[in-house]
């Protein structure tokens, strides 16, 4: 997920919060953190040096999204502050294991919600890492992220409900969901390490107001004013212990913290023999219940989960909207254990290409978590899977260092690498159209493992999917109402499939680099290939690019560009040879005329074999950026690329080349040749989308033969 931005007051426009990048706008996340002593419901709380800030537009929008209630769900606001207080949890407990003054050793760490039905009042209170000012301003004041703009458009283009449901969790807007059951929220909260406490409060009216407070403990509180029950509307009445019991257990039963809710119960009187005493009316006694399991998932066998439990711990943990598209347990045995349970998304977060970006696994010992992104878990090319690895044979105290040097972490590594991409071929072959979903959203990235990743490198050439001539477009499904649906299959190719479909004594496996299918398919360098009935594959990822320059044979097949190098369409007989040498002495001296008034262009002017209808294109030689790929390096600022000279293959049996021909011979010092010549080159740029080197001289020498030809 991308970075965000939201708004603040101009005096702290140069704050920032770097959202994480599932997109989450956290409470107290794992860039901050709270902690926990409920100050109680009281209103009367301290409120000093109190300054008022605009939420920027954009901001605003969240917010009128949230007070019309636009989630299907609006229980989720629940999940979302009870997902903000573990990670604060978590933040407390790391942090702690450098710095153990910031948490007493006796201290349980712990979630609580209170209700006060009079007031409807609904508290959360947590004893995590807490916030201090600027946290409170850049965290909860502010959606900073550089894409706003973005958000805005695709907001403007949503209407259906889940469109925009999904919109709110990409954005990493989870705190703004309290207006769904809020209309007023109040947080006060102080750090650990401090001994100030700070308040912020919000109506959602476009403004919020931070002051100074008081807070007997570390920890964070959010206080809810809230709505009046609309069932109409699917707002329950989280006044009532049952509502609250059933969504905790609904959406947060895994969270590893316990969940306590204050809960009223009578405590009657009794006699020495156990007997209610008469005429003693039963007390009130209130009292707080853990009211979740708090067992890890993956600690559980496979069999005894729901699917809707990994879904939920699923968007827990990554921060997402939606169901994982596949779900990994994995158990490690041997030498020493290990637990790991591993998702693959269903879509790519925004920031899977931002250079800065952390990726990596959650690591635990003995389930207490020592590493909230371990990178040296997975390598980059899988770096879109979220999940969890915990072994109680490794160390709390474990730096990252350390963890590389670890053989225990490097054998995890590998038995991850291994069962993802098992996974991952399982559902090519079963489930392909659930599989095209997984290449659409990460099969760039899998592709960087051919480069990076020697020892799987067949294992994951198996896993890509190409355009080929042999396939139709892949077209998504539409449903009823609009909504793209996973394919029943793909209509991409496997390298397998092709050499599958290759013809009888066919050794190389063709492909093309291009912009798009569209305008490869147009290229002339496919015209002898499709006569002959060769398939062909169409590269038009950049990426492939580079791929491709580490991927020379695939199964015992070489790969070989269509558009590079000579080409061999098979066996040539005798005859054929001694008819192409016969061609070749006859335009021996206009090739060589051709080439003289070229050779600042091209390195080389020859007959082509691979061209039937087209009179003349570029060729590169084998190891040379395509034409397409260097667009785009010039485009992205690299301007000192070396140029490269092509060669220019000229078909002879086109009419331009017979008539060019004729006139060489009657006159070989024809200026018309010599136009001809340049037009010819301009015209194999053109027909390959490459610009021309003189696009006014061109336009006039065309303008020039229209007058003539009219």
């Amino acid at each position: 997920m991308a970075r965000a931005r939201v708004g603040v007051s101009p005096r702290d426009d140069a704050q920032s919060l770097e959202i994480n990048r599932h997109g989450r706008g956290r409470l107290a996340g794992r860039e901050t953190a709270r902690q926990t002593t409920i100050p109680g419901r009281r209103r009367d709380v301290k409120r000093e040096n109190e300054e008022t800030f605009e939420f920027k537009s954009e901001a605003k929008q969240l917010l009128e999204l949230m007070i019309h209630s636009i989630y299907s769900s609006k229980d989720v606001f629940l999940r979302e502050l009870i997902s903000n207080a573990s990670d604060a949890l978590d933040k407390l407990r790391f942090e702690s294991l450098v710095d153990k003054s910031l948490k007493s050793s006796d201290e349980e760490l712990r979630i609580r919600i209170s209700v006060d039905k009079e007031s409807r009042v609904l508290t959360l209170d947590d004893n995590g890492i807490g916030m201090n000012r600027e946290d409170l301003i850049r965290d909860l004041g502010t959606i900073a992220r550089s894409g706003t703009k973005e958000f805005n458009a695709k907001l403007e283009a949503s209407t259906e409900e889940n469109d925009i449901e999904s919109l709110i969790g990409r954005f990493g807007v989870g705190f703004y969901s309290a207006f769904i059951a809020a209309k007023n929220v109040t947080v006060i909260s102080r750090r650990a390490g401090a001994e100030e406490a700070f308040g912020f409060e919000s109506s959602g009216d476009g403004q919020y107001r931070v002051f100074e407070s008081t807070r007997e403990t570390v920890g964070t509180t959010i206080r809810l004013e809230l709505r009046e029950a609309d069932p109409d509307n699917d707002l329950d009445d989280f006044t009532q212990e049952w509502t609250l019991r059933s969504t905790v257990k609904k959406y947060s039963d895994f969270i590893q913290y316990p969940i306590q809710l204050e809960v009223v119960r009578e405590e009657v009187e009794r006699d020495e023999e156990g007997e209610p005493k008469a005429g003693v009316e039963p007390k009130e006694v209130r009292t707080w219940e853990t009211i979740n399991s708090m067992r890890a998932l993956w600690t559980r066998s496979r069999s005894d989960v729901e699917d809707s439990e990994y879904a939920e711990f699923y968007k827990h943990l990554a921060h997402d909207w939606t169901a994982p598209l596949e779900t990994m347990a994995i158990k490690g045995e041997g030498t020493f254990e290990y637990h790991a349970l591993l998702f693959i998304p269903e879509r790519a977060p925004m920031d899977l290409y931002y250079r800065d970006a952390k990726f990596g696994l959650q690591l635990y010992a003995n389930r207490v978590m020592i590493m909230e992104q371990s990178k040296e878990l997975l390598p980059d090319y899988l770096r879109f899977i979220k999940g969890v690895v915990d072994s109680s044979d490794l160390s709390l105290n474990v730096s990252r260092e350390m963890l590389q040097k670890d053989g225990r972490v490097s054998s995890i590594r590998k038995h991850l690498i291994k069962k993802t991409l098992e996974t991952l071929t399982t559902l090519q072959s079963d489930e392909p159209g659930k599989y095209q979903k997984f290449w659409d959203a990460f099969g760039r990235v899998l592709k960087e493992g051919v480069v990076m990743d020697r020892n799987n490198k067949e294992k994951i050439t198996s896993l890509l999917l190409f355009d080929s001539s042999a396939v139709k477009p892949y077209e998504p499904v539409v449903n009823e109402d609009g909504e793209e649906s996973t394919p029943e299959k793909t209509n991409l190719t496997t390298l397998t499939q092709y050499i599958e479909r290759m013809k009888e004594g066919q050794e190389v496996i063709y492909f093309l680099n291009g912009e798009s299918r569209a305008a490869v398919e147009k290229s002339p360098h496919l015209e002898a290939f499709f006569d002959k009935g060769f398939e062909v594959l169409y590269l038009t990822d950049p990426y492939d690019e580079i791929m491709i320059g580490s991927l020379t044979e695939f199964d015992g097949k070489k790969l070989q560009s269509v558009g590079k190098g000579a080409v061999d369409l098979g066996e040539v007989s005798k005859d054929d040879k001694e008819k192409d040498k016969d061609e070749e002495k006859v335009h021996s001296g206009l090739l060589n005329l051709m080439f003289e008034q070229l050779k600042d262009s091209v390195k080389e002017v020859r007959l082509s074999k691979r061209l039937t209808n087209s009179a003349a294109c570029l060729v590169g030689e084998q190891g040379d950026y395509s034409p397409h790929f260097t667009r785009l390096l010039k485009q992205a600022g690299h301007m000192d690329l070396p140029e490269t000279k092509r060669t220019l293959e000229v078909n002879p049996a086109h009419p331009l080349l017979v008539k060019m021909q004729a006139r060489f011979d009657a006159d070989s010092s024809d200026e018309m040749l010599v136009r001809h010549t340049k037009m010819l080159y301009s015209q194999a740029l053109l027909a390959e989308g490459s610009p021309l080197i003189d696009p006014v001289e061109f336009s006039r020498q065309l303008a020039e033969l229209m007058v003539e030809v009219l």
